[in-house]
């Protein structure tokens, strides 16, 4: 299971950096270091402090000013920091500037997010498919302090793509990158074949931000024990079962989960492993009703699911989590306008069965609250569509 269970003395410490600018408010920052540090977890390192900066824009050579630059080194110096993370990707020569001030390993949110896809990857297909997107975000960095003889060593964002030595050389890594894509293309052709060869069943895709309880759904649904645990992409590799409701058998996956800045070349490589969001005949938006910012991470995967010409399917919003969920309320002589917090989960409910014409159900997968409810309206949206393709199974699927 790779670092999820070091001691504290063995894992990397690292400090956390980030900037308020017109496209991020203090609170929005506060939210993304929040996940960032979640997403450090998840890699194994443990976050000692983090750095905030209010910049019109970043600093071309070194992201942040002067001042805080200097205000960083003198602590990860002090205390004896093992990395510097960045919540935004950072340009070549920012990190080739960070690195020449720093002398210890900097690593941005691409590379970080990179360094969980290589620790998670399970199957012949997810290597390959992290290993071309670390070539790509590999290719325009080369000339950096970090060699393959720091990567022999180990640690987060040192996990290369499968090599004993990275070598540094553009024409190879060019090479390998177009070998890669041979290969991508050749067992996209094979799942795609998979695919066909699963016969016109009605096709459910579990979608929705990472960390969110999409496998747990999976799992309660499907009664198979799929990989779900509290970190960051638990799940990597698209998972399919048959599923029955009735006498209702329908086909369901479990997906990767999105999340803010998803870095490009993931997106890319993982082309077909959202080709099962792209096929599905419905969508089941799994979204975290206890997190402070699940509005937010609902908008990130409407912008995905834009992304991947899916938004316009048949949703069903599936609020997971209730068990979780906490509000703070009121005073009746408080008379400032309400925020997020203040909303009771009744409240939340009746707001968002009105606001949106998708179905939504509000759930916990953990503790089984709900379910039989959320069966029924699942039940209904599937049978809706296999009628139309068994026209003549109408009589067999009656509620």
């Amino acid at each position: 299971m790779g670092n999820y269970y070091l001691t504290e003395a063995e894992q990397e410490s690292a400090v956390l950096v980030g900037v308020i600018n017109r496209n991020q408010t203090g609170k929005m920052l506060s939210e993304y270091l929040d996940e960032l540090a979640f997403l450090a977890d998840t890699a194994g390192a443990k976050v000692v402090k983090r750095f905030t900066q209010n910049l019109d824009t970043s600093n071309s050579a070194t992201f942040v000013g002067k001042g805080k630059l200097e205000e960083i080194r003198s602590y990860v110096e002090a205390e004896e920091v093992d990395l510097v993370i960045f919540d935004d990707e950072l340009t070549p020569t920012q990190l080739r500037n960070l690195e020449k001030i720093f002398k210890k390993r900097i690593l941005d949110r691409t590379n970080l997010i990179l360094d969980i896809f290589a620790k998670r990857a399970r199957t012949a297909h997810a290597k390959v498919q992290v290993e071309l997107a670390q070539y790509q975000y590999l290719l325009p960095r080369l000339t950096r302090m970090w060699t393959h003889l720091e990567r022999q060593r180990g640690g987060i964002g040192l996990r290369g793509p499968g090599e004993t030595e990275i070598e540094t050389d553009r024409r190879i890594i060019r090479d390998k990158i177009s070998r890669l894509k041979d290969q991508l293309i050749r067992i996209d052709k094979q799942m795609a074949t998979q695919r066909k060869n699963r016969g016109k069943m009605v096709r459910v895709a579990l979608v929705g931000y990472t960390n969110v309880g999409k496998s747990t759904i999976m799992n309660v649904m499907s009664k198979s024990d799929v990989f779900a645990e509290n970190k960051l992409f638990a799940t990597l590799d698209t998972t399919v079962r048959k599923v029955v409701i009735g006498n209702l058998p329908f086909l369901l996956g479990d997906t990767v989960g999105f999340i803010r800045k998803l870095p490009h070349h993931l997106v890319e490589s993982f082309k077909s492993t959202l080709d099962e969001v792209r096929e599905a005949d419905v969508l089941l938006h799994v979204v975290d009703i206890s997190h402070p910012g699940f509005e937010d991470q609902i908008e990130v995967v409407q912008e995905t699911l834009k992304d991947l010409e899916s938004l316009n399917k048949t949703t069903i919003l599936v609020f997971n989590k209730i068990d979780a969920f906490s509000y703070v309320k009121k005073d009746d002589d408080d008379l400032t306008p309400k925020e997020r917090e203040n909303y009771s989960l009744e409240e939340l409910e009746a707001s968002w069965i009105g606001l949106t014409n998708h179905p939504c159900i509000f759930l916990s997968a953990k503790n089984k609250m709900n379910m039989d409810s959320f069966k029924k309206v699942l039940y209904e949206q599937v049978k809706e569509i296999h009628v139309k393709r068994y026209p003549y199974n109408d009589l067999l699927y009656q509620v």
